[in-house]
């Protein structure tokens, strides 16, 4: 539960390597926090990562557990893990996610498996965990890291944008589930952002970096926000690319 000035005091982080899961969570964490929690397949590196921000607050408790983001099977017991450890979850800040941008899957259709499962399955999965225990304690807020990619699925990268449309529409339809409970689901919608997972890739226009959607998140949650978009021109520009005929679409080089 938030402290007496308004802070949240436990924060997870589902994705604890994500350089943009890492970034938000420098935004987030601040006096008064109490606990961390940051949740990846691999605690070393999540440990290396958050190093600085631990050194920072060196008051707050930061806990490391460990998932496959690819088993959905597994996420209730995860979420309880986390809830075992820290109690109640005031923020839980999902950043897991694969791109694999170049992919070949007419040569490996069955490379597509764990891009789905761990784009949208386990995705799903774990924000209805998220959501059962957010109800039960009567607040919360669960932040998904979406992308622009799912408003209108590009020829580029068709399984990237179909997972990211999938588990944006369901966020959605969670949150107004949750009406009413004291939890929510904050939607973010950045475009293509500079981080290590896309060195060596040619930006987008209207590209962002880690810091810049960990500023929008950090507002978001201020203003009960249900999306925010990264930067915010997308909002505006995809409105009219969703809205672009077919015969037209297939013509721009996207």
């Amino acid at each position: 539960m938030k402290n007496g000035v308004g802070v949240a005091q436990n924060i997870v982080l589902f994705g604890g390597t994500s350089e943009i899961g890492i970034a938000i969570l420098k935004k987030l964490v601040k006096p008064g926090v109490a606990r961390v929690v940051l949740v990846s397949r691999n605690i070393d590196t999540a440990e290396v990562a958050s190093d600085g921000l631990a050194s920072q607050f060196p008051e707050v408790d930061f806990h490391h557990i460990r998932f496959d983001a690819s088993d959905a099977s597994s996420m209730e017991n995860v979420v309880a893990a986390v809830s075992e450890e820290i109690g109640d979850i005031d923020v839980a800040v999902i950043a897991q996610g694969l791109l694999n941008e170049g992919n070949d899957y007419y040569a490996n259709p069955s490379g597509l498996v764990e891009m789905a499962n761990v784009n949208f399955t386990g995705t799903m999965a774990l924000m209805y965990s998220l959501a059962s225990r957010l109800k039960a304690q009567g607040y919360g807020k669960i932040v998904l890291l979406s992308s622009v990619a799912g408003e209108r699925v590009r020829k580029g990268n068709p399984a990237y944008g179909a997972t990211k449309a999938g588990i944006d529409g369901f966020a959605l339809a969670l949150d107004h589930e949750l009406v009413g409970s004291g939890a929510s689901v904050l939607v973010v919608r950045p475009g293509f952002v500079t981080t290590k997972m896309t060195l060596g890739m040619k930006k987008a226009p209207f590209s962002t970096d880690a810091e810049s959607v960990a500023v929008a998140v950090e507002r978001g949650i201020a203003a009960d926000k249900k999306v925010v978009w990264v930067p915010g021109l997308l909002r505006w520009l995809f409105l009219i690319l969703k809205n672009v005929p077919l015969p037209i679409w297939r013509r721009l080089p996207l």
